[in-house]
């Protein structure tokens, strides 16, 4: 008698797709294998923005004395590229190639430009600790950090819209969303290792890490490329009638219910970036942390922003009105930033932990919510642009919420400066406290501006009944 024979159960698929947000977004011309090794560029994309505006801004700070608000500026200079995302979104939705891609060649640029930036930024970091090199360094650094930037805002706005082209219209939304979860994953792993590896600093250490991130960049960029655009020379032919960047943006923004989005996109971003360049001197200035310790304050970040993927494909899952979910984030950030507020005259580390999760949480939520939306806007030709959009305006909000920040942290600092170094630590941290307060204004404002837009969601009218299906703003929180 023959033992029936047992075939392996598809166990391990079963866990990813109860455990990985968004797994969902497979199909039978873009399964999951494939569309996971597609999304490597954002876990290189996500490795450069921890180095950017976590581990490095704290190294220049706390190791090497560079004033906050210059190394606020260099964190955000990677915003001069921002405010073109959506120009660069349509370049690549209308390129002309007698080679038939439309996508690969910007993101393979864009992988070369941010390989570049980081080869060259820890030599000019290092100039900026030597008083006689100072302006040399500041150069270098300039040059690293708008170069990365560059990179990785031309390789995000093209990588994003090719997954658009690959996946099933009724799959688009949650693939892109997908793709943002393994930017998540790719900032939280990266601030673990650097964190891990740097805990010992030296300036050797410093140089091997951002050069091997730079190498590391090229291996994922190539293997998440590898054969995912097919050549279509018809889509890309020279000779085809193509719209101006021009006249589709005027279509897009003449459009009441997108520029009141992308407004409440925008102040909603500021608010929540502005301490990016704050949180880790917050934590080593006032409390402390060391090195690797606040580096772990970026994990933390990109963890609590990874449980708000997973807890905002349960609710789209359950029918929510993707901007209701985006303003449960703004909720979920004020009281964040509440914590973190008292976390230094507290002296709790690990309020300031709990802080930083609930700030990511926030995050999380407020993109999916805000990108789900963006992308009901989107069109197959023309989804480079809707994503573009959508990214300038965070960006660029972001990068500028950076810059203030950081400007406002050490003139709020100088004001109440004191030759006594007790009293020194007080106003340091009352100039980190004017920030937060500034923040959880903004996300206050930004509940104000997206609340009339929830309960008119464009692709499905709510149920009357459903609660889920109402309009929420201000109101309709408890006093």
């Amino acid at each position: 008698m023959k033992r029936p024979v047992r075939t392996p159960g598809p166990h391990w698929t079963e866990l990813v797709f109860r455990l990985l947000p968004f797994a969902d977004a497979a199909s039978a011309d873009l399964p999951l294998p494939r569309l996971l090794r597609l999304s490597l560029f954002q876990v290189s994309v996500g490795m450069a923005m921890v180095l950017l505006n976590g581990t490095l801004n704290r190294v220049m700070v706390v190791e090497l004395g560079t004033p906050t608000w210059l190394v606020a500026l260099l964190i955000a200079v990677p915003l001069f590229a921002a405010p073109f995302r959506a120009l660069i979104g349509h370049k690549s939705d209308t390129h002309r190639s007698v080679l038939g891609w439309r996508r690969v060649p910007y993101i393979w640029f864009g992988t070369l430009m941010q390989f570049g930036g980081l080869a060259i930024m820890p030599f000019a970091l290092l100039l900026l600790g030597v008083p006689e090199r100072f302006e040399l360094g500041l150069a270098g650094a300039t040059v690293a950090f708008l170069l990365t930037g560059i990179g990785f805002h031309v390789t995000q706005t093209a990588g994003l819209a090719l997954a658009t082209d690959l996946a099933p219209e009724d799959k688009r939304p949650r693939a892109v969303a997908l793709l943002y979860v393994m930017l998540l994953v790719g900032m939280m792993f990266a601030a673990f290792v650097i964190g891990g590896v740097l805990a010992d600093y030296s300036a050797t250490k410093l140089v091997q890490v951002i050069q091997g991130c730079a190498l590391l960049t090229i291996v994922l960029n190539l293997t998440a490329l590898w054969k995912q655009e097919a050549r279509n020379p018809v889509a890309t032919a020279p000779d085809r009638e193509t719209a101006t960047f021009t006249q589709i943006w005027q279509a897009f923004v003449t459009d009441g219910r997108n520029a009141r989005l992308l407004t409440a996109i925008g102040i909603g971003a500021a608010g929540f970036a502005m301490q990016d360049a704050l949180l880790e001197p917050y934590g080593g200035e006032i409390l402390g942390l060391s090195v690797g310790a606040t580096t772990g304050l970026t994990g933390a970040w990109a963890l609590g922003s990874l449980i708000g993927f997973m807890l905002s494909g349960r609710a789209l899952a359950r029918g929510w009105d993707p901007l209701r979910l985006a303003g449960a984030g703004l909720v979920v950030g004020i009281n964040a930033f509440l914590l973190v507020l008292f976390a230094g005259p507290f002296a709790a580390p690990l309020m300031l932990y709990a802080g930083a999760l609930g700030i990511g949480v926030g995050l999380g939520l407020f993109s999916v919510g805000t990108l789900m939306e963006a992308m009901s806007l989107a069109k197959t030709e023309t989804a480079g642009l809707a994503l573009g959009a959508w990214g300038a305006v965070q960006a660029t909000c972001a990068g500028l919420g950076i810059a203030v920040g950081g400007l406002m942290r050490d003139g709020v600092a100088a004001l109440l400066q004191s030759g006594d170094a007790a009293v020194s630590i007080a106003t340091r941290a009352t100039g980190y406290g004017t920030v937060y307060v500034l923040e959880i204004a903004l996300l206050l404002i930004g509940l104000a501006a997206i609340g009339p837009l929830v309960g008119h969601h464009s692709r499905v009218q709510p149920d009357a009944d459903d609660p889920l299906g109402q309009p929420f703003g201000l109101t309709e929180f408890p006093t």
